[in-house]
């Protein structure tokens, strides 16, 4: 595989490697984040000095759909060590699914000093690097963030209706099936999440793992162009909201589309299809 420098992405920097990451394991300036979908792979071994950030636990509010507000992600950031100028580099399990995920929200409150680890866990694992079940513990930080911007990144329901009837662009990054409507989960999991199947009119299937290698790596800029501009005809001046089935899958998405290939106007809708598919009175298309 290329060099991440060699691939031709629009924002280069938000990618380090495995190699870089083992570079800088004693980097004060550098904190490690492991995301996964599977909260048993953390404490069954991480790498050296990572911290565990939970989606569930640690960025979703514990009471209604949304996420942590201003003072709970000073309060994360505090107990995880990070300051506001602290470098964050996210890796996880799924090809970076929960990794991506959990930078997407740091970019709700502005911490754009954020990276992903090209490959995620699988390839950190395949190459034989350090692992390690001990649990770094950190000075707490003073950290201070601004109010959560809803506006930039993020898609909510009306919004995404509003683009629908706009005749604006939508991508799906769900298998074929749950595009279909013929499934309500992904392949392999309890058909589960919403009470209609289908998608959003208008939206073209872009499964989010066409973006990547078999190794988890991203794909080179030529070959995400020839996905998402020459096959399906999307601009980086187009306004685009990406959706799943609960955001995850999609905020991966839309990492490609905004840091690879440079889409100035792409939010993620995370209430994505279990939203959507519950809906009263929305459009729905098979």
């Amino acid at each position: 595989m290329t060099d991440i420098a060699e691939r031709n992405y629009a924002n280069p920097d938000v990618l380090v490697s495995t190699e870089w990451v083992a570079e800088h394991l004693d980097d004060p300036s550098v904190r490690i984040v492991e995301s996964n979908e599977d909260p048993l792979l953390y404490p069954s071994g991480h790498i050296p000095g990572a911290v565990e950030i939970d989606w569930t636990k640690d960025l979703n509010d514990q009471i209604r759909r949304d996420y942590l507000d201003k003072a709970g992600f000073e309060q994360l950031m505090s107990e995880k060590g990070i300051s506001n100028d602290t470098t964050v580099v996210f890796y996880g399990d799924k090809n970076n699914w929960w990794a991506a995920y959990a930078f997407w929200v740091f970019q709700l409150f502005g911490h754009t000093n954020a990276k992903i680890m090209d490959g995620g866990r699988m390839k950190w694992e395949a190459e034989g690097r350090e692992m390690t079940r001990d649990v770094p513990e950190y000075d707490a930080t003073d950290y201070t963030a601004p109010d959560r911007d809803d506006a930039t990144v993020r898609a909510f329901r009306d919004q995404v209706l509003a683009h629908v009837e706009a005749g604006q662009r939508l991508v799906d990054v769900r298998s074929p099936e749950e595009f279909s409507g013929e499934r309500l989960h992904i392949p392999g999991l309890p058909n589960e999440g919403a009470l209609r199947g289908g998608h959003i009119p208008g939206a073209a299937n872009v499964p989010w793992s066409r973006a990547v290698n078999e190794d988890g790596t991203f794909k080179t800029a030529e070959e995400l162009r020839g996905i998402y501009q020459e096959e399906q005809g999307l601009s980086p001046d187009d306004e685009v909201i990406a959706y799943c089935r609960i955001g995850e899958r999609s905020s991966h998405s839309w990492f490609v589309l905004k840091y690879l290939l440079g889409f100035e106007n792409v939010r993620n809708y995370d209430g994505s299809w279990t939203e959507w598919g519950n809906l009263v009175g929305v459009p729905i298309e098979k």
